[in-house]
């Protein structure tokens, strides 16, 4: 979101329309907006209404004003990027300002920004096959990670967090109604990306699937859960990755459990302590792994192999494995109640 150099973007409501076009062409990002004199945003002007202006009479001299649009869609600045990425693609915008109650200007989202001005060479692989048996009666007729949260499939939320940090082409390892995903997503050109599928013919696990992936990439690939409401640090994880000289990097996270009983702390049969309901942080897999290409050579073909078997494997004959802590928001829709969790129900 531009957040910087905002007086660009803004021009009094007394403004010209040649004025409107300065304003467009120093700022080189074809629009520009009108203020009032309590700082508020009125309207949007794009070089498209300008020229639709002057076609239908109006001259450089007329009131920028008589090309505005009034009705302009605007956001908060708690929107998330995914929702206004959601709303251009509805619309076919690409500028949304982020205004206050005020209607001051805040910011602006810009389409090319969203999508990732920067593709990164790196693939990604997400895990879209399994039957979700613990989210029955729920999936009956759906895939899992088609389920809504907050009004928008899970899976489509994760592909749009990768293209928004520059991953372009994706993978999705398919199978238990599979169709469904597929004519959801197409070739992916909707939300700014290639989408390829990887389909499983019987159930292969996480590191199976990885096997049916048409040539070996050449460069670090990003494997995931499909099931999963996650931000992912990708810059963070793939510096990581490279810095350690890994084979294989693995997302970890922190988890509390509650315990909710006293603790009781004994040696030889004698009282030391009582702990009451202590909270124990535990370090997690977040299911998001970096895979080197000399990493995927590991995997057997068309085998059910868990990608921790893979890890594991890796750790027996001495290569790198890095693990990369984030504090990112991240959870797994694997049971009911964290379905209604996601959706602020619980």
């Amino acid at each position: 979101m531009q957040t910087r150099d905002l007086d660009r973007f803004v021009i009094p409501d007394q403004s010209t329309i040649l004025d409107a076009m300065q304003a467009i062409e120093d700022n080189a990002r074809e629009v520009v907006m009108l203020k009032n004199r309590d700082e508020a945003i009125i309207g949007i002007i794009t070089d498209g209404d300008i020229r639709r202006g002057l076609l239908r009479g109006l001259g450089m001299h007329s009131p920028a004003i008589d090309v505005m649009s009034a009705d302009f869609i605007s956001v908060a600045a708690e929107t998330e990027r995914a929702s206004v990425l959601d709303l251009m693609k509805a619309i076919r915008i690409r500028h949304v300002p982020v205004v206050n109650k005020e209607l001051h200007l805040l910011g602006i989202h810009f389409l090319e920004e969203i999508i990732g001005t920067t593709s990164r060479p790196n693939i990604a692989v997400i895990m879209a096959g399994g039957k979700g048996t613990r989210l029955r009666p729920y999936t009956n007729n759906i895939p899992k990670p088609m389920m809504l949260v907050a009004g928008r499939p899970i899976l489509e939320r994760i592909v749009l967090h990768l293209v928004s940090n520059g991953i372009r082409h994706i993978y999705l390892a398919i199978n238990y109604l599979g169709h469904m995903i597929e004519q959801h997503f197409g070739d992916g050109s909707a939300l700014g990306c290639r989408i390829d599928y990887l389909r499983e013919t019987e159930e292969l696990g996480t590191g199976g699937a990885l096997s049916l992936l048409p040539e070996t990439p050449k460069h670090p690939v990003m494997v995931l859960n499909g099931d999963q409401i996650v931000r992912i640090d990708i810059q963070g994880m793939l510096s990581c990755h490279t810095d350690a000289g890994a084979d294989a990097t693995i997302s970890v996270g922190t988890y509390q459990h509650d315990v909710p009983f006293g603790v009781v702390h004994q040696q030889n049969g004698r009282l030391m302590r009582l702990e009451e309901k202590p909270a124990i942080n535990l370090l997690i897999n977040r299911g998001i792994y970096l895979l080197s290409p000399a990493a995927l050579q590991l995997i057997p073909k068309e085998k059910f192999f868990p990608i921790t078997e893979l890890y594991e494997q890796l750790l027996q004959l001495n290569k790198i494995v890095a693990t990369h802590f984030s504090e990112e928001d991240w959870l797994d829709v694997g049971r009911p109640d964290d379905l209604k969790r996601a959706n602020g129900y619980a």
